[in-house]
């Protein structure tokens, strides 16, 4: 049931079950969906009208950067029909009559209280409730308090000496006038180049006498290629409206368009440069990025793109040094908001048009009559601030907004904001966030996430009430679950290396950390909706019905390695217990082929060695620096059953470089051909063999004994039964994700049975054709089970989270460590059994990697 309203003087009603900030298009949304289930509200918003972004920012040339048909709602049937853009990217004018349409449709604005500011929010744990002050003076008590305040809604504040000073004419385009501005004959100046400076320079250039503008970072811009909208796509939406809305829910972007599949680097020069000129023709952001799979990842084709987009600019702008001025060159393409113009680098052929570049000519101040740069000054009769805004938090904390126990938003954020979802923030219960910081928000099209945001916000209410429940958090551990699986998204990609407002890098003092979720509107959804389905999984809800926590992070894998996972998945492949074991070493064998070879080291040699019943081959990675060098012996993985001398190959490249190190892959006899214990004597003799004489391997004589898997197994146990022997002396062991104990009852192999490559059927597989069950204690099996484990050499120990593997080998771990063997336990984080091994595929690996070849290394120090 809804809350009982009371009212204030005014009519409104002051206790309700939803306040909403902002009647922007989430605002509004919220406030027709508020309505239909009956839940009282009151919608506060600062502006005169409707529009939110669009009431506000009314500087010349304001567009959409996403086409018309797709920047506009869909729950609405008829409404969508019905409306005509005129454009394929609309301007400002347009888009505020949309929503001023909207507004009038649906009867919106008897539910907004104009002109009003939200001051502060206090949340009251006795009542449950958030008492609201508004800059009437008006406190508004309320169940939930929903913050609809828009991405980019604060201007930054300028940081520019003397800003105050200047008696001409002073805006800026986030608070453009209403009533537009008349630039006819006069001296103007615009500083910054960013979005809303390179759509309002075009249009400045026609009225100014004179313009400069002020450039510290160029930044890429693609055409828009303006016009009506093309029939295809008009012709596309009339023949599945519903599909077409369907299709752009479930894309990356929020538009219909698909992921890339082709790198940039797999294909010609000829055909690259092609792909390139009909995305530019096209124009628009989506399109011109999504050209290929590699752009935002892999900064070789990264620059490709970059410097297909420089050749324009050179083309266009007729001076050289301001052409080269206007190259971007510091930074990915892409990892600044990419801009869409109408003309904006053929403005800077007008006679009247200048560019000064600050990093070469900073500003000094500004004087009461222009711009003092370092070396000249200039005399203006306007200025035009283009300086953007306190993006995505700016807002938030703008509204002194006290949660539990008085602790601020502000505070709370302090290093960076803390969320899960991008929805809510633990401490501040029932507050929720509209395209939050960690939403995919501007990665994507607003008008998708807003609707999905707020059918969530509506929908998780809803169910609050159904259920018996009055408050709903976030925990502590899924808000730092999400806030990590953010951050690991953005790692594998360009994006933190440009000092963006992405970063908060736009803001002097501001945390700089990764704001967007990166991962695409649709695994975003997905996510979303598993964690209702999964009973709200990272949530803690109570009231009369009591109080119900689900503890948990509701994405754990590394975000790259679950690519790999569902790419996999898409394959169809049959499972490797379903094959005979020379099958599975075919297919095996086969896909090796399609993999990254691994880094380049200095030589690569092919011999045999003697092993226990018969010569054995191995592959030799010698470093590119003078030897001799430590030796690493390294035995493959493949559950005793597959792999060989080249089955790990890229790992053994890897750390090959990242030891400095030889690196001898050692083949040895496999089962079922040949049971338990041929491998174990296998690995013993070719052990002792490479001690015996290591200058012949390029050896320094110290050896280390390595491998995955059952090769870690093997490494094992070879390090148990040579302690002692004089003839050989083993400096290290590295076990990457060994197998310690078959035989034993762990919870990682019931957690990790399923989905995670090695299962526990394929693991029941490799063990049934290698050894007996009444064999699997033994050492030689087991090497955990071994009686003694005192003094083995030091290790390097490597666990995955989901590794059915996982808890014997950290059991291992802390075995050594108990019996004072130095060990050196390495957690991969988000990794399976396998990932850590696929080198250049998988970024997430990389400081694993890094850590494991570190500790390596101090063997040999």
């Amino acid at each position: 049931m809804a809350l009982r309203e009371q009212s204030d003087p005014t009519g409104r009603p002051s206790d309700v079950d939803v306040v909403v900030v902002g009647a922007g298009f989430a605002g509004m949304y919220l406030l027709h969906r508020l309505r239909a289930l009956g839940l009282s509200s009151r919608v506060i918003e600062t502006g005169d009208d409707v529009g939110g972004t669009w009431y506000w920012n009314r500087y010349p040339g304001a567009r959409c950067d996403i086409r018309s048909i797709d920047y506009s709602y869909s729950f609405d049937r008829e409404l969508d029909e019905t409306w005509v853009w005129s454009e394929k990217y609309a301007a400002q004018p347009e888009i505020l009559r949309y929503a001023q349409h909207v507004a009038d449709r649906l009867d919106l604005r008897s539910g907004i209280d104009f002109g009003t500011r939200v001051e502060s929010a206090r949340w009251d744990d006795e009542s449950k409730r958030w008492h609201v002050r508004t800059s009437t003076g008006e406190e508004i008590v309320t169940r939930h308090h929903v913050m609809a305040t828009g991405c980019l809604s604060v201007p930054k504040e300028i940081d520019i000496a003397g800003v105050d000073r200047f008696g001409g004419e002073v805006y800026l385009t986030s608070r453009w006038p209403h009533e537009g501005v008349d630039f006819t004959g006069k001296r103007v100046a615009v500083i910054g180049t960013g979005s809303s400076g390179i759509q309002s320079i075009p249009l400045i250039a026609r009225q100014a006498a004179q313009l400069t503008v002020f450039q510290r970072t160029p930044n890429f811009s693609v055409p828009a290629n303006n016009g009506p909208i093309p029939q295809d796509k008009l012709d596309e939406l009339a023949r599945g409206r519903a599909e077409y809305r369907l299709a752009a829910k479930r894309s990356p972007g929020g538009v219909p368009l698909d992921r890339p599949l082709v790198s940039a680097r797999s294909v010609s020069d000829e055909e690259r440069t092609a792909t390139y000129e009909r995305a530019w023709e096209v124009g628009g952001i989506q399109e011109f990025l999504g050209t290929y799979s590699d752009h935002m990842s892999d900064p070789v084709a990264n620059e490709l793109l970059a410097e297909f987009v420089r050749g324009k600019i050179r083309a266009t702008v007729q001076d050289p040094a301001t052409a080269e001025l206007l190259c971007p060159t510091t930074y990915p393409i892409g990892t600044k908001r990419l801009c869409v113009d109408t003309g904006y680098y053929e403005t800077y052929n007008l006679p009247h048009v200048r560019l000064v570049d600050l990093r070469s000519r900073p500003i000094a101040t500004i004087t009461e009559t222009g711009v003092e740069l370092t070396d000249e000054t200039m005399e203006f009769d306007a200025i035009v601030f283009a300086t953007g805004f306190d993006a995505m938090t700016g807002a938030m904390v703008a509204v002194d907004i006290a949660g539990r126990d008085g602790a601020t938003l502000q505070e709370t954020w302090q290093h960076g904001p803390m969320t899960y979802l991008g929805l809510m923030a633990h401490g501040f219960p029932n507050l929720f966030m509209i395209t939050g910081p960690g939403s995919p928000s501007v990665l994507s099209n607003m008008m998708v996430s807003i609707e999905q945001h707020v059918d969530w916000v509506v929908e998780c209410i809803d169910r609050l009430r159904a259920d018996g429940f009055d408050t709903i958090e976030p925990t502590q551990e899924a808000v730092e679950g999400w806030v990590r699986h953010v951050n690991d998204y953005a790692d594998l990609s360009l994006m933190p290396r440009a000092n963006s407002w992405y970063m908060g890098a736009n803001v002097p003092g501001k945390p700089r950390v990764f704001l967007p979720y990166p991962g695409g509107c649709d695994r975003y959804r997905a996510t979303c909706d598993e964690v209702v389905d999964k009973a709200f999984v990272g949530f803690e809800r109570s009231g009369p019905a009591g109080t119900v926590r689900t503890d948990g992070v509701i994405r754990r894998v590394a975000p790259d390695v679950q690519l790999m996972l569902e790419m996999m998945a898409s394959f169809g492949v049959p499972p490797l217990e379903s094959m005979s074991p020379v099958d599975a070493r075919a297919f095996m064998t086969a896909g090796a082929a399609f993999r990254a070879p691994g880094p380049e080291v200095g030589s690569v040699e092919d011999g045999t060695i003697a092993g226990a019943g018969g010569d054995l081959a191995y592959r030799l990675f010698r470093p590119s620096s003078p030897g001799p060098h430590p030796v690493i012996v390294w035995f493959h993985g493949g559950g005793w059953v597959i792999g060989d001398t080249v089955s790990d190959e890229p790992f053994c490249r890897a750390l090959c470089v990242g030891t400095d190190a030889v690196v001898v892959s050692v083949d040895y006899r496999h089962a079922p051909e040949d049971r338990f214990p041929a491998a174990a004597e296998d690995a013993l003799a070719v052990v002792r063999g490479f001690a015996r004489a290591p200058e012949l391997f390029g050896g320094d004589g110290r050896i280390a004994v390595a491998g995955w898997s059952a090769g870690g197994n093997l490494a094992a146990v070879v390090a148990q039964q040579l302690r002692g022997e004089d003839s050989v002396d083993i400096v290290g062991q590295l076990l990457v994700t060994p197998a310690t104990d078959p035989a034993g009852d762990w919870p990682s192999m019931a957690e990790n049975a399923e989905g995670y490559v090695l299962t526990r059927s394929l693991m029941d597989w490799f063990l049934g054709h290698y050894v007996d069950p009444s064999d699997r204690t033994d050492p030689r099996v087991a090497p955990l089970r071994a009686a003694d484990l005192g003094g083995l050499p030091p290790a390097v120990v490597v666990t995955c989270e989901f590794d059915p593997l996982r808890d014997e080998g950290m059991a291992y771990a802390k075995a050594l460590a108990d019996e004072g063997v130095p060990t050196v336990h390495v957690w991969g984080r988000g990794h399976l059994h396998t990932s850590l091994l696929a080198v250049d595929v998988l970024p997430s690996g990389a400081p694993v990697r890094a850590e494991i070849f570190a500790a390596v290394r101090h063997w040999f120090a």
